[in-house]
């Protein structure tokens, strides 16, 4: 993990599949990120409608039987795992020195090479949605809003799932130490290390827990645009990040990983505690 503080640029050979692979998709950044923007509004739409397939939902104010409760919370274990693993698997290739470290690093050198003022200027503008001024701004808002309507739990739940991923990235970084790529572009300014992106394990963290806070308040036909309109602000934010080359590429898929795994966490513990002991015990039970 240390490995990193000491971390040293590879050069960069054109022979190099990766680093001809890593030019390519500079030359059409904006057209990956529609891709991508594309894939991840598919993927949320999918996963919602997937899962209000197999985990049917309740009527309001019915319990779930034990067996929809284990469904649900089995569902979301397998989910918290996967992110788990996803990061570790980053972390472990990074750590090794092997492609996605030369991948990083190729991807940045073209980008600051091929990327206009005005695509800069505009990915500007959207990662300070990911900023954490923003984010703090919006934690302090809602919770305020969430006291206001007397729900007190809620609003420690949101303020502690914010708060407790900001200091979950912040000692992340402090553990891999890993150096940011360079960028004098000016048109967006980060120090500090670099692994895991803050703006993006922010933004999925605070604008997912808000999305959960929003699904549970609004009414059905409401839920599947919520989702989506999350997985775009959540995607752009993070793509923002590496087109401003102000975090390696690796930085921001690990920030996805790890702020859906504490999001996750969040959710599953908020969602346990709200139940009754008596359907805990059934949970715990497997009956």
């Amino acid at each position: 993990m240390a490995a990193f503080s000491k971390y040293v640029a590879t050069p960069i050979l054109p022979s190099d599949p990766v680093v001809r692979l890593a030019a390519l998709m500079a030359d059409h950044a904006l057209s990956l990120y529609l891709a991508g923007l594309a894939c991840a509004v598919l993927a949320a739409a999918g996963a919602w409608l997937l899962l209000r397939r197999i985990v049917k939902p309740s009527a309001p104010g019915s319990a779930l039987p034990p067996l929809q409760l284990i469904l649900r919370f089995g569902l979301g274990l397998l989910a918290l795992a996967g992110a788990g693993a996803v990061f570790a698997e980053i972390a472990d290739e990074l750590s090794d020195g092997d492609a996605m470290g030369r991948f990083d690093e190729a991807l940045a050198a073209h980008l600051s090479r091929t990327l206009q003022p005005g695509e800069l200027r505009a990915f500007a503008w959207v990662t300070h949605l990911g900023d954490a001024a923003t984010l703090t701004a919006l934690c302090v808002l809602v919770g305020v809003l969430l006291l206001l309507r007397g729900r007190r739990g809620m609003a420690l739940a949101w303020v502690l799932a914010c708060a407790g991923g900001g200091l979950l990235n912040r000692l992340l970084k402090a553990t891999f130490e890993r150096v940011r790529p360079v960028h004098d572009h000016g048109f967006a300014v980060a120090d500090g290390f670099s692994f895991p992106s803050g703006h993006t394990s922010g933004a999925v963290v605070v604008y997912g827990m808000l999305a959960y806070l929003l699904l549970r308040q609004l009414a059905p036909r409401w839920h599947l645009p919520v989702a989506v309109a999350t997985a775009a602000l959540v995607f752009t934010i993070g793509f923002s990040r590496v087109m401003l080359q102000v975090h390696w590429a690796s930085d921001v898929l690990a920030g996805f990983a790890s702020g859906t795994a504490w999001l996750l966490t969040c959710v599953l513990v908020t969602e346990w505690l709200r139940r009754p002991a008596r359907t805990r015990g059934a949970i715990t039970a497997g009956r």
